[in-house]
């Protein structure tokens, strides 16, 4: 180990480690609370910006003034409140990832926090760009096709809004004298939680690369190992989408079709690990080339 490689600082008694870590839970704690509060400030911009998707898919269907509904006196409070709390989550996680950070990183080597730090930051861009994509791609797929399809009763239609649309004269015909006019009656609550689990399943999903690089980076993980593992986490995947996304195949195979490509990006990003600490062992002359089969790697270190 290179003298530069060093624990930067000294070792403490376990009681300064718990006096640390219980100012860093203080910490952490009072930017959630900060963040709530400014969160529930704005906690209507944030809902009319969450149900967005619905409004226009209702929109869409001809429906010029649409209308969501609560049917207890306290669901609309607590629903502001929900968005308080997500929303103060997110906006204090910088803190709260700092102060880990801060609570970490002494007992660290300076090639680990090297290696580390890359990963602390695409963590949170991934979660923005799985939260995205949710929001502006699936959410407004998901609400157009069920409530397209409720609408028109058929496939077609629901999959493409336009087909078999009908002349606006048919829009003022009198209704029938017989059956039973079946309208969408959306509650707040209920479709703000479709949108957030939509958001949390595909945040949380988008962390695959970061889980197995860092994996990979461990020697938990191989690139050939994961390739070989393909089919298995075609189901795994196809799992977790069940579990997390709202009980709806459209949604699940989105999330699949989004995550899937994402494993495939971590096999190439560990093999290119991989390729780079080959080429600094045959440097320091410790790698040893092996033959290849199915259970040992291409080569292995001397150390």
């Amino acid at each position: 180990m290179s003298t530069n490689d060093t624990i930067e600082d000294s070792s403490a008694p376990l009681v300064e480690h718990l006096a640390e870590l219980r100012n860093r839970l203080i910490w952490s704690v009072c930017a959630f609370l900060v963040g709530m509060v400014l969160c529930f400030i704005v906690a209507d911009p944030i809902l009319d910006f969450m149900l967005r998707p619905i409004e226009k898919a209702m929109r869409a269907l001809g429906n010029p003034n649409p209308v969501m509904q609560y049917t207890a006196p306290q669901e609309y409070f607590f629903t502001l409140m929900h968005i308080a709390m997500v929303g103060g989550l997110m906006v204090s996680f910088p803190v709260i990832a700092y102060q880990l950070w801060r609570f970490v990183a002494p007992g660290l080597y300076r090639s680990e926090k090297q290696a580390f730090l890359p990963f602390l930051i695409a963590s949170p861009v991934l979660f923005i760009v799985g939260a995205g994509f949710a929001h502006f791609v699936v959410t407004p797929m998901a609400m157009q096709f069920f409530l397209g399809y409720a609408d028109s009763a058929s496939v077609l239609t629901a999959l493409l809004p336009g087909f078999g649309a009908v002349p606006g004269d048919a829009l003022t015909a009198p209704a029938p004298s017989e059956g039973i006019d079946i309208v969408f009656q959306g509650k707040v609550n209920e479709t703000l939680d479709i949108s957030l689990k939509l958001i949390m399943a595909f945040g949380l999903c988008f962390q695959l690369p970061v889980l197995l690089t860092l994996m990979g980076k461990a020697g938990l993980a191989t690139s050939v190992g994961l390739a070989k593992m393909r089919r298995y986490a075609i189901v795994i995947i196809l799992f977790v989408a069940a579990l997390v996304t709202p009980p709806d195949i459209m949604s699940q195979l989105i999330l699949f079709a989004a995550v899937y490509p994402l494993y495939e990006v971590s096999i190439f990003l560990i093999r290119r690990i991989e390729k780079r600490r080959e080429a600094e062992l045959r440097a320091e002359g410790l790698w040893v080339d092996i033959e290849d089969d199915d259970e040992t790697p291409a080569g292995t270190d001397k150390a």
